[in-house]
């Protein structure tokens, strides 16, 4: 079968030595929409993103990222025991938890593996876990995704278990709004993923879609950063975790309204579409971010 999850699970996918610089920082920053507002250029808060210096600040998001970010490839698809394909794949899930302050630049080394396939019946969820460490030994981040691989599943394998994030009834913290540039995606794309979808109008339209959409993990930081500013006094150390689902698209020119409301000791929120023909459809779920 395409999925064999005794070769699977538990493989190990390799270790990659990566290094980023300031200037990565701040592209990533950009790239997400930080100094995107009118006065953001004279902003201390938003400044803390986008002036390279001593006070520049990393928001742990960037961890993501920052093993591909020098990337100019499609991302490949290769995983042992999973005979799949990029058109059969939906990203579905990520969450990033930080053992400390991201510094602004650096060295690691990812070491990544498969660590669990669900069998959802007409489909399977692929579980990918890396571990950052300095080369001191030091771990630095721990990364969480998982792929939701369409056509694939139906062999008895374990269904997983996902407790929904129930948000409160009550008036959000806060309820605010992002506008996507026109160029966001072509912008985001310089951060490592150059996947046609996020692009090329003639491979978005021949995957289904009218028009390129934006990148799921520029999506992510958007909303990170939102709620960092909003509820966090624009303070990204203060991140001890961020965690979503991924739940529908955003097309460059829709505008993101970003919900979050303190609860329980932690951050909780959702991101959906405001206005136009598409307002109220869904962006991001399962919103939580922990503090450090």
């Amino acid at each position: 079968m395409p999925i064999d999850p005794d070769k699977a699970i538990g493989a190990e996918l390799g270790s990659v030595d990566f290094s980023w610089s300031e200037s990565d920082v701040l592209l990533y920053h950009l790239a997400i929409g930080t100094g995107s507002k009118p006065g953001d250029q004279l902003s201390p808060t938003a400044l803390r993103y986008t002036l390279d210096g001593p006070d520049l600040q990393v928001l742990p998001s960037f961890g993501v990222v920052a093993p591909t970010f020098h990337a100019t490839d499609p991302p490949p698809l290769e995983l042992p025991g999973c005979d799949i394909n990029l058109a059969q794949v939906v990203h579905g899930s990520q969450s990033i938890s930080v053992a400390g302050r991201v510094r602004a630049s650096g060295s690691a080394t990812v070491t990544t593996r498969i660590s669990e396939i669900w069998d959802k019946g007409k489909a399977a969820v692929i579980w990918q876990e890396g571990v950052a460490t300095a080369p001191s030994g030091e771990r630095l981040w721990t990364t969480r995704s998982s792929i939701f691989v369409r056509g694939e599943g139906g062999w008895g394998g374990d269904r997983g278990s996902a407790e929904p994030v129930e948000l409160p009834d009550r008036v959000p913290d806060t309820d605010t709004t992002y506008a996507v540039t026109p160029q966001q995606a072509l912008l985001y794309r310089l951060c490592g993923d150059r996947n046609p979808l996020h692009a090329d109008p003639g491979f978005a339209k021949a995957a289904g879609f009218p028009a390129p959409i934006l990148h799921g993990l520029c999506s992510y930081g958007i909303v990170l950063r939102t709620l960092t500013d909003e509820l966090l006094d624009g303070d990204a150390a203060r991140v001890g975790g961020f965690g979503v689902k991924f739940a529908g698209v955003v097309f460059p020119g829709e505008t993101i309204r970003v919900r979050g409301w303190h609860e329980d000791g932690r951050i909780v929120g959702s991101a959906s579409v405001a206005g136009g023909e598409r307002d109220g459809a869904p962006v991001l779920g399962d919103v939580v971010l922990t503090t450090a």
